[in-house]
Formats: C-alpha cells, sequence, structure tokens
C-alpha cells in the first residue's frame, strides 16, 4: 500500500523554506543563476528504458541522493570527502566548505528546476561530499596529459577506474555522470578548487583539463585540436560542457550560415544568370517545342486508348504545365506551415544507399555539428565522424532530453539526430557510412547502429534548424534532379499510380486474348497444328 504524499509533507519546513526564499536578495541582481538541472522530460522517460536516465551506480546531486540501491557508493564518496580535506591549503577543513556552500545555498537551489525539501546544511553538505568524489573521479584526465601529478588520491580509487576503461566500475560510473538528472552546479567544484589551491586561475586550469578529458571520452564526435577552449564559467555542469563541445554557441552557428559580400554578389550574379536563362528559354524554346510536341500528342489524344499514354509522356518531358494547372496551395505546402514547428513526416531525404546509387558520396569530418554540409557540385556529403560504443545512446539521449529542457532556440542535436535516423534504414546504409569512415562501429553490428538511430529521435517539439535544413534542402534537390529518379517518380506516379493505365492494359490483354481466340476459332489452330506434326 502506497503512502500518501499529503502525509509526508512537512508544512512547518515548508514554510520556513518559503520566507528563507523570499527574504534573500541575492537572486534579485543581474548574476540570477538559471534553471539548468531539470527532470527528464515524461515523455521520454515513458518511450525510453529508465535504466538510460536513471543512474545505476553512483547519485550525484539531490535528484537521486536518497535511493537506498546507491547507498552503496556513499562509503567511497565519504572516504573521497576525507581525501580532498586532507589536501587543503593551510588548515581549512571540508567545514569551511560547508560554510561557504551555506552561503550559496540560494544559487545552487535556482540551478534545479524540481523543489529541494532538504534543509540547507544537508545540501551543503551533499555538495561538498559529492564534488570531492567527482573530482576525485575526474583528476585521472589531468594526471593523463600530465597537468596534474599523481597522488595517494588517485591510486586509492584504481579499482574503479582505469585509463583502458576496461573496468565495469569505471565504465558506470561514467554514464552515471552524463545524465541529465545527476548533475551538480560547476561553480561547487570550483569552489573546492579554489579552496584546495588558493588561487581561481590554477582552480579553472585544472578544472578545464578536467573537463576536456571527460569530454574526449564520453563525447561520439572527435574534438578538433586548435578548437578554441569553452571557459569553465560558460557552462553550468558537466553535461552542459558536453553539450556546448558538440553544439556549436548560437554566436557560432551564425557565423557559419552567415553569408559574406563576395558569396551575396557571386549568388546575385548566378540568380541574375539563371532568370536570364529562364526567360530565354520561355520566349525562344519553350513555346515553339510545346507547340511541336503538342501537336502530335494531341492527335494522339483523339484515338481511342492511346490518349491514355499522351498525359503521362507529357508530364515527363514538361513537368511545369502540371505544376502550373496546382494550385498555390498545392505548389507552396511549406507557406501554410512556415511559422509552425515542423513535424518529423516533414524531415524527408533518401537513405544513404538511395544516395550512393545516385552517385552522391559520403567524406567524414572532424568536429561538432556545424562540420555538416552538402557540396552540390561534387555530390560530397560531410558528416561529422561519430563513434559509436556502449555509452553512445545513453550520452546522446541525456544530451537530447537537456536540450528538449534547456533550450529556448533551435534544437539542433535533436534535428541532427532526426537526419542521422532518416539516412539510415538498415544495417546497408551503417556498412556504407563505416566503410566511408562516417561511423566508427564499436558495438557488435551494423545492425545495432541502425536499430540506435531509429530510437533515438524521439523528441518533444522539434524546430528548424537553417544550417541542417539546408543540408537537407540541397540534398533532396540533388537527388530528385537525376533522370534515373524522376524516371522513377513519374512511372510511379503516372504509370503504376493510374488506374486508368493499368485498366488499359488489361483491356489491350483482354482484346489481344480475345482476337487471339477468334483467329484460332476461324483458322482452326488445333488442327492445323496436328496436321503439321503428322505431316
Amino acid at each position: 500500500m502506497s503512502s500518501n504524499p499529503i502525509q509526508n509533507f512537512d508544512e512547518r519546513q515548508w514554510i520556513i523554506n518559503i520566507r528563507r526564499t523570499l527574504e534573500e536578495d541575492q537572486l534579485e541582481n543581474e548574476t540570477e543563476i538559471p534553471v539548468c538541472i531539470f527532470s527528464v522530460p515524461k515523455t521520454l522517460m515513458s518511450s525510453d528504458p529508465v535504466s538510460l536516465y536513471t543512474p545505476q551506480e553512483v547519485a550525484i546531486g539531490p535528484y537521486h541522493h536518497l535511493r537506498p540501491e546507491l547507498h552503496e557508493m556513499e562509503g567511497y564518496k565519504l572516504a573521497a570527502a576525507r581525501r580532498a580535506q586532507r589536501q587543503f591549503y593551510g588548515d581549512h577543513k571540508l567545514q569551511c566548505i560547508v560554510d561557504q556552500l551555506k552561503e550559496l545555498e540560494p544559487q545552487i537551489r535556482a540551478c534545479y528546476h524540481k523543489y529541494l525539501k532538504f534543509s540547507s546544511e544537508t545540501l551543503a553538505w551533499m555538495m561538498a561530499i559529492d564534488a570531492s568524489f567527482l573530482l576525485e573521479f575526474l583528476q585521472i584526465y589531468a594526471m593523463k596529459d600530465d597537468k596534474l601529478p599523481a597522488t595517494s588520491s588517485s591510486l586509492s580509487i584504481s579499482h574503479l577506474v582505469d585509463y583502458a576503461r576496461m573496468k565495469a566500475a569505471h565504465n558506470a560510473i561514467l554514464r552515471d555522470m552524463s545524465m541529465l538528472e545527476n548533475q551538480i552546479p560547476l561553480f561547487v567544484l570550483r569552489k573546492m578548487l579554489q579552496v584546495q589551491y588558493s588561487s581561481s586561475e590554477s582552480a579553472d586550469y585544472l578544472l578545464q583539463a578536467m573537463l576536456i578529458g571527460f569530454c574526449e571520452e564520453v563525447s561520439p564526435f572527435k574534438m578538433k585540436k586548435n578548437k578554441p577552449m569553452i571557459q569553465v564559467s560558460e557552462s553550468a555542469h558537466l553535461l552542459d560542457y558536453l553539450y556546448n563541445t558538440i553544439v556549436p554557441k548560437a554566436e557560432q552557428r551564425a557565423a557559419i550560415t552567415g553569408i559574406d559580400d563576395q558569396e551575396i554578389y557571386s549568388d546575385d550574379s548566378k540568380r541574375f544568370f539563371t532568370e536570364l536563362w529562364k526567360l530565354l528559354s520561355k520566349m525562344i524554346l519553350s513555346r515553339p517545342m510545346k507547340f511541336l510536341f503538342k501537336l502530335p500528342c494531341f492527335m494522339l489524344s483523339k484515338i481511342p486508348g492511346f490518349s491514355i499514354l499522351a498525359q503521362p509522356v507529357k508530364n515527363l518531358i514538361f513537368p511545369q504545365d502540371n505544376e502550373g494547372n496546382k494550385s498555390d496551395a498545392e505548389r507552396f505546402p511549406s507557406n501554410k506551415h512556415m511559422n509552425k514547428p515542423p513535424l518529423v513526416e516533414e524531415i524527408t531525404i533518401p537513405s544513404v544507399t538511395e544516395l550512393a546509387k545516385s552517385n552522391v558520396r559520403f567524406l567524414p569530418t572532424v568536429g561538432d555539428i556545424s562540420t555538416v554540409s552538402f557540396d552540390a557540385k561534387k555530390a560530397i556529403l560531410h558528416l561529422p565522424t561519430i563513434s559509436l560504443d556502449v555509452n553512445t545512446e545513453l550520452v546522446l539521449r541525456n544530451l537530447v532530453a537537456y536540450e528538449a529542457s534547456n533550450a529556448s532556440g533551435p534544437l539542433v542535436l535533436t534535428r541532427y539526430s532526426e537526419l542521422m535516423n532518416r539516412i539510415i534504414d538498415t544495417e546497408k546504409d551503417v556498412k556504407l557510412l563505416r566503410e566511408n569512415g562516417v561511423v566508427l562501429n564499436r558495438l557488435r553490428s551494423d545492425a545495432e547502429v541502425a536499430k540506435l538511430w531509429n530510437g533515438i529521435s524521439k523528441s518533444i517539439r522539434l524546430t528548424k534548424v537553417p544550417h541542417i535544413d539546408i543540408v537537407i534542402e540541397d540534398v533532396n534537390k540533388y537527388y530528385n534532379s537525376r533522370w534515373r529518379v524522376k524516371c522513377w517518380k513519374n512511372k510511379k506516379l503516372n504509370v503504376f499510380g493510374s488506374w486508368q493505365f493499368l485498366t488499359f492494359m488489361a483491356t489491350v490483354m483482354l482484346l489481344l486474348l480475345t482476337a487471339l481466340q477468334a483467329v484460332c476459332s476461324i483458322y482452326d489452330c488445333r488442327k492445323h497444328h496436328h496436321g503439321s506434326s503428322y505431316d
């Protein structure tokens, strides 16, 4: 029998928390902390496995702190806090960190989307202990780059972590650290390091090295060596830092999708000559050719039965006539929904196999999602190299959930996931991308990769992303301009899709069989055949 949540509600503590929040004026200044640590949207929790969003080894932060199945790791976290206390600068104790975190309580609570029922002191101790454990775990990445000497604390957790990622505990902790609901603010980690090294510069330097190493470990995309580093102060928590390394900032996206003066001049010139050619075609070529073609078509259409064939052939050679007969709503269906978020069905793009048949090549790029592009002249689709292993699905799903909860602008990562889902239908598509270096498959088979992408595209809301949508539009434009595709679509629409044509073919076959039967009855085909055989 489940307990009634109203009976467990502490009214007195609730009133105390409300008064404390209203009396605090620290959040009313210009440096107000936005909400950055969310609960996973219910639509995703209901459609995806819970284990992809719920920690299985260690609880970081308040959301899963009270789960009894995670209490086993509390001993390791307390041991990490004791070791961190011995490394503090001067005579500082962990109580000193707790006192400073209590002063930051409004900012800490503001980071969380859910109401935290913990007291001020309990929350401060929770943050201090979890930060100690995180820093001890993350410092192996700083030691890996020789930015931090090996210490006794690193050796004490050697049975949990390793560089080769061969130990199950190490991988399980990495997975839990990548979850949306298992985060603590980065300024708590900075506060711990500032007390430990007595310098904000040293603290930020080491924390940045730890975060870069963490991203290189869990990110499915290769990071550029010369890419500008993301400042620690610009990120809210571990998952946010990872998201910023994969998805470029709004200013960077604007720079990527922006067009300089030279490109504008070039595009204007191309547009001018294109319009001029269209005008000349209409004046010189189109009308005489239409007249010469429509005359025999008109005569052919007067012959019973052949009139059905005239229209498909006409549509194939002069498709613009068919477009001209359509209404504006039929010719431009996107105008009606231009200001609405696109639906999943609207993202149409051929699969990798279909594009390869149309001579489209796939080349890998090093970097984030901004490297997605299509060169129509060379028929090359550029896609960032992505490494897929047992952690990739969890990391991508939590990043998509974070983007859906936090982003006020375009859902760039979600759109990229949908693009990959559309071009990957079967394991044959995965095989082509793997052979071209776009996909580095560390799963058991290509079929698992196809299943991963086909299940990861669930999202709460969809928005248009100009950079990716332009690529989709250019690929579709190139693919639909191929004569093989044109002929197949026209045959499918006007031949196989026409009941009139099928009726005509059935009638012709019936007439031929009737004529054959009539000839045989007149000339007695059977007797003639037997007579010739006797001879």
